[in-house]
């Protein structure tokens, strides 16, 4: 994907407008190919006797046919339960800390949230959780056009104190299965 993106920021650069136009054309004529392509395996797939279940879910949980899959707005497992599932994912973190996330709707690619307790209200916590519950939102649905989130508290004046502070790393959706698995 890094050199999808180096190369696309070299087009932008070329000084020929309209080589630059055609060459943009030509990217989305194949990319247009591809997409149909895509679509005709994925309705093969969903003939199968079973619905192509186990396909889906392998499809689902490999990282790069699921991007290529979103490029053509293909993925098998819908918006909302890409985001509930992510949701999930972060709450056994966030209930270590008192703390919890509520999806109140999706509208427009944007997700609205209500974070409730996080630490008895420590503004440090809330903000770790709030970047917690976003990382794991943007890896299941890197297709987001924003996150809201509801119920944060002012930060209050001054450095956090230091039992109000969690360590990033233990706020992933990583460390909350690990946690839950204990």
């Amino acid at each position: 994907m890094a050199r999808i993106d180096e190369l696309v920021g070299e087009l932008q650069q070329l000084p020929d407008a309209a080589a630059r136009a055609r060459v943009e054309e030509l990217i989305g004529a194949v990319l247009e190919l591809h997409g149909d392509a895509l679509h005709r395996i994925l309705d093969a797939v969903a003939e199968q006797p079973d619905g192509g279940a186990a396909l889906f879910g392998d499809f689902a949980a490999d990282e790069l046919v699921r991007s290529v899959l979103l490029v053509h707005d293909l993925h098998p497992v819908s918006l909302t339960e890409r985001v509930e599932q992510a949701l999930e994912s972060v709450r056994p973190i966030m209930h270590g800390h008192k703390g919890d996330v509520e999806l109140l709707g999706i509208e427009d690619d944007v997700v609205r949230l209500r974070l409730k307790g996080s630490c008895e209200g420590c503004p440090s916590s809330e903000l770790t959780m709030k970047a917690a519950v976003e990382k794991a939102l943007y890896e299941a649905a890197p297709e987001l056009a924003g996150i809201e989130v509801e119920g944060m508290s002012p930060p209050p004046p001054g450095p956090p104190t230091i039992e109000c502070l969690v360590p990033l790393q233990m706020a992933s959706p990583q460390a909350g299965a690990a946690a839950g698995s204990r």
